[in-house]
């Protein structure tokens, strides 16, 4: 919880899940991610809850300039 990532597959809300990419480690790893409403394809997110079947739950999070 608590992680950025960036949607490789749009979520639909209740339609359905999509999939969320994550930096981990040094690498990337993909999660299920649900979101209460439809947030489109390479959209920022921030991941709110997860589960140990690697599904997430996410809202839509802008980039914050540096």
């Amino acid at each position: 919880m608590g992680r950025e990532g960036t949607l490789t597959i749009a979520t639909r809300g209740s339609g359905g899940p999509g999939e969320v990419s994550v930096a981990i480690r040094g690498g990337r790893e993909t999660f299920i991610a649900y979101s209460d409403q439809p947030i489109s394809q390479n959209a920022n997110v921030l991941i709110i809850e997860s589960n140990p079947s690697r599904a997430v739950r996410v809202v839509e999070w802008p980039l914050l300039d540096p």
